[in-house]
């Protein structure tokens, strides 16, 4: 039996009351643990809003979802009309409805930020595997949320981009046709589909996303932040056991992060109240158009946070595939005279080699596209162990690795446009090109990441008060 912990006899009655939560309920064990007593670096810079940023984001969206769920109504004819209801007659409405759009970009702008600052720092390396691969799939699971809540408005863009993604699954051999049929619940996309995707993107996707948050979150607590110099806090504690290098979660960087929010909705009401559409990125036009099984549009691309990804499908087309034959005989030549391992693993290596080049011969280009589509997302997942450089953070890397760096953000920014843009022969080969250079960024990294004069990495974290 539990232990009662009895309040002091000259308690007030709020901390009476807060003594008998506690006995029943961890609350101050919890708010000690994951605020007031976790320390975290003290030299945080502008980079580690985004985590904050992102909750509040996911917060957002969950609550003006809520409400847009009370007037929405999942039916092929009726969906539309219930949007511009939301819109037009719901007191407050097209408010609701814009933050929630506008708040689905927001997501990905913070979310790709977040990442691209754990990718500089270093924050996927030993002891914070876990913590990365956690943020990977929300990542993933947050892109199949973006991807349902699309096609709820039933305008021409969601239905047609619908129509167009979920048929990539019927491009996997044997098991496509079939796949695809049970993602739809139809022969076409339509009223089953719609259904499917509502209760996907009300009620599966999230749970499994508020799961993935905690975990993420406990994780990151468990094992502590990384920071700016990729020094670790808990190696130098004082006589109590805390981190010299640390300061309480709370309130120090609960109240530097008010900065970050402040900045952040600012920009987020701006884009709400003058630029919901923003230019057709967020909004695009021809979603203000009932959906029309009988009409394409003249151009279907997805919503601008797809876009990198899209182009890395959209490259892949026959020719390419001989390129990428090339890269995979190259890569199995340079492992088998390279590696140092046994003659039975460089057969089993060349072996699979061959059969890849044959699967690559044998199976349709499309089928390829959705596989590196699907593999520039899955290979983040690895990324702790492909980096094999001495220094975590980028501050003590080689200055050419900030080039690279620098280069990598540039060539993704490209992918994401030419994806909105409609094919053409120069963004084909562009494409092209950014998608060997995305793909060899990850997969060359445990040599590239070695090069180089790299600086040393102080003792302790370098800090100036501001």
């Amino acid at each position: 039996m539990a232990t009662f912990k009895e309040a002091p006899p000259n308690a007030g009655a709020a901390e009476k009351l807060m003594n008998w939560v506690d006995n029943r309920f961890p609350a101050t064990k919890l708010y000690k643990e994951h605020l007031s007593e976790y320390y975290a670096p003290k030299n945080f810079n502008f980079w580690y809003f985004f985590g904050s940023l992102a909750l509040l984001v996911l917060v957002i969206q969950i609550v003006t979802g809520i409400f847009l769920v009370m007037h929405y109504k999942p039916d092929a004819a009726l969906a539309f009309a219930s949007v511009e209801y939301i819109m037009r007659d719901v007191p407050w409405g097209w408010l609701v409805r814009y933050m929630h759009s506008t708040g689905a970009s927001a997501f990905f702008v913070v979310v790709y930020l977040h990442m691209f600052r754990g990718l500089i720092y270093g924050s996927y390396r030993k002891p914070r595997e876990l913590v990365w691969i956690f943020g990977c799939a929300i990542f993933l699971c947050l892109m199949a949320e973006a991807f349902m809540g699309y096609l709820l408005p039933w305008g021409q863009m969601s239905y047609w981009g619908a129509q167009v993604i979920v048929n990539l699954f019927a491009a996997i051999p044997f098991v496509g046709p079939d796949l695809a049929l049970l993602i739809r619940g139809d022969y076409v996309v339509g009223d089953a589909t719609l259904n499917r995707f509502f209760s996907f993107h009300v009620i599966a996707v999230p749970l499994v996303l508020l799961g993935l948050v905690a975990a993420h979150i406990i994780a990151l607590h468990e094992v502590g932040s990384n920071n700016p110099d990729g020094v670790e806090i808990k190696a130098k504690k004082d006589a109590q056991g805390r981190p010299l290098d640390g300061i309480p979660f709370h309130p120090y960087y609960t109240v530097h992060d008010i900065l970050g929010v402040s900045v952040f909705l600012i920009a987020f009401t701006a884009i709400v109240f003058f630029a919901p559409e923003f230019g057709g990125y967020f909004l695009e036009y021809n979603n203000f158009i009932p959906a029309d099984p009988l009409k394409t549009p003249a151009h279907i691309a997805p919503v601008w946070y797809f876009t990198p990804f899209y182009s890395m499908l959209r490259a892949i087309t026959s020719e390419m595939m001989y390129v990428l034959i090339v890269c995979v005989i190259g890569a199995a030549a340079f492992g088998v005279l390279k590696a140092k391992a046994s003659n039975v693993f460089k057969t089993a290596f060349l072996v699979g080699a061959v059969v890849a080049v044959a699967a690559m011969l044998a199976i349709d280009a499309k089928f390829w596209g959705v596989v590196v589509m699907g593999g520039a997302v899955i290979i983040l997942f690895f990324l702790p162990w492909l980096d094999h450089s001495p220094a975590k953070s980028i501050r003590y890397r080689p200055g050419w690795h900030k080039i690279l760096y620098g280069v990598f953000v540039v060539v993704f920014a490209v992918l994401g446009y030419l994806g909105v843009q409609p094919p053409s022969p120069i963004g084909e080969r562009v494409s092209q090109v950014g998608t060997l250079f995305y793909f060899g960024f990850f997969l060359l990294m445990p040599w590239w990441s070695r090069l180089g004069e790299f600086k040393p990495v102080p003792d302790r974290v370098t800090f100036a008060a501001h």
